[in-house]
């Protein structure tokens, strides 16, 4: 359901949860997480308590929302992956529709022949998605016994709006974007996401565990902030 706090548009999702938390998502929606026992008024007052945070969040996003590139997949464009530039090179004889190799993206020229973005977009989110697997995979196996977690499955696929979630039976998502990010960014993301699993929550227990593995955790979250809008195509 969706509420309005002094002209804040906010939607409630309640769960188990133990406290109530507030997640400026990078569309500008505003996502209030709260326990079942938590009521409509309570919530109304925690937003209300919040609103100048919120509004500053709002507006830093749609500035950096307003900078995103309108991707063209022409030759020399370039494309972010583990958080260094690569040029686009179009080639004709590849059996793989995305390959990165001698320092170049090579992309397949028939996925943008027909001036369709959508079998480019493709393969680049599926290039990233199928090596996320892997390079993430081995952050959470090393990272997750120094938060003292155990981990089922780690999954990469859009997750839209986050860049991680994570269920209480030890199932964790990244978003396909995270690859995107320089390795000590997608660190933070996979400890962040190791730690919800302790709390599921963003209190100061939760933060003090983040920064127990991760005492620069704050300047990666600063980095994730203020160029997390750039990390798309």
């Amino acid at each position: 359901m969706s509420y309005v706090a002094d002209a804040i548009d906010y939607t409630v999702v309640r769960s188990g949860r133990r406290t109530a938390d507030i997640v400026v998502e990078r569309t500008c929606e505003v996502i209030v997480r709260a326990p079942v026992s938590v009521g409509d008024a309570e919530l109304d007052e925690i937003v209300q308590t919040r609103r100048y945070r919120i509004r500053r969040a709002q507006a830093e996003l749609r500035e950096l929302n307003a900078s995103r590139v309108l991707r063209e997949f022409r030759n020399g464009e370039t494309f972010l992956y583990l958080g260094r530039s690569y040029r686009l090179s179009l080639v004709l004889d590849q059996e793989r529709p995305l390959l990165l190799k001698d320092g170049r993206f090579s992309l397949r020229r028939d996925l943008v022949e027909a001036g369709e973005a959508k079998p480019a977009l493709a393969a680049f989110r599926n290039y990233y998605a199928r090596r996320g697997v892997e390079r993430i995979g081995q952050r959470v196996a090393y990272f997750a016994p120094k938060v003292g977690v155990a981990v089922a499955r780690v999954d990469v696929r859009e997750l839209r709006n986050r860049w991680a979630s994570c269920t209480s039976t030890g199932n964790l998502a990244f978003h396909w974007k995270c690859m995107m990010a320089p390795l000590t960014v997608i660190d933070y993301i996979v400890v962040h996401e190791l730690c919800h699993l302790l709390h599921n929550d963003h209190s100061g227990a939760f933060w003090n565990e983040v920064d127990k593995v991760i005492p620069e955790s704050r300047a990666r979250k600063e980095w994730l902030r203020a160029n997390g809008a750039m990390l798309d195509l």
